[in-house]
């Protein structure tokens, strides 16, 4: 979780910087089909005070991270089975990076939007960008990332300011792999186990009774609200509430969405 604003105001750490670093890692898991790729390309922005003050220790810090980060990802690789997992004979997937290493750039904040004490960080899958893959943009104090990106090459700093997707509604669940988040930064989503032929935004590892695709929700920007479907052979319940196949209902802002009484899905809307 972000650490509130109140903490920011301190003096800013190498221990908070690997920490807000694992929280950035954890929040931008790309889920595919046989693994979870995970952030490996770091941009951190600081306050020019930060970034003065730091800059004889970011060989240090990078050194820190690196052992965090891969501590962080032996740990998901070495999680144990769940029940679902035994049930399913298909393997859970693997967490990696597409890099050859971790990555971390420092940069000052050229804008003055960073406030002392606090760090932004973008992260990316790899020196590429990816298709249908944004990155991730966090800050220690909780507030709307606004420093400058950095462009495809690495280390490459651009002033120019990229619009950031605003996320409409988060979606938690643990699935065969493990605890997941998904950030909705569409107005519709597909979940479901997914396969070859059907794709899904939301794909969760589990068994068969599971389908493809399960459910769908939507967002009505007219209206402002949410709507939930079921397109499934085994059940989606809402609230407790069984739907009724290929029926739209309502999705309240805050729901549990009980997938094929398989998996369960904690859904809130975010304002």
């Amino acid at each position: 979780m972000q650490s509130g604003a109140g903490e920011a105001q301190g003096r800013l750490t190498g221990k908070v910087i690997v920490e807000q670093l694992l929280h950035n890692m954890e929040l931008g898991r790309f889920e595919m089909q046989y693994s979870i790729l995970v952030p490996c390309i770091f941009s951190l922005y600081l306050h020019r005070e930060d970034y003065n003050r730091l800059t004889g220790v970011f060989d240090l810090i990078r050194e820190d991270a690196r052992q965090a980060l891969g501590a962080r990802l032996e740990q998901w690789n070495a999680k144990p089975l769940s029940l679902g997992m035994l049930r399913s004979s298909r393997q859970r997937k693997p967490y990696r990076i597409a890099c050859q290493q971790w990555v971390f750039e420092f940069f000052p904040d050229t804008e003055n939007t960073v406030p002392l004490g606090d760090v932004e960080i973008h992260s990316d899958l790899n020196e590429t960008p990816q298709p249908g893959y944004h990155g991730v943009k966090t800050t220690l104090i909780g507030r709307e990332p606004t420093a400058g990106s950095v462009t495809g090459q690495v280390g490459e700093h651009s002033s120019t300011r990229q619009p950031v997707d605003r996320v409409y509604a988060e979606i938690r669940y643990r699935d065969d792999s493990g605890s997941q988040l998904f950030l909705m930064t569409q107005d519709e989503i597909a979940i479901g186990r997914g396969g070859d032929d059907v794709a899904v935004n939301v794909a969760l590892y589990t068994n068969d009774e599971v389908s493809r695709e399960h459910l769908r929700l939507r967002r009505d920007p007219a209206k402002g609200r949410f709507l939930i479907v079921d397109k499934s052979m085994n059940g989606t319940w809402l609230n407790g509430k069984r739907l009724k196949r290929g029926v739209e209902e309502a999705l309240p802002a805050q729901a549990e969405i009980n997938v094929a009484e398989v998996i369960t899905l904690e859904f809130e809307a975010r304002s």
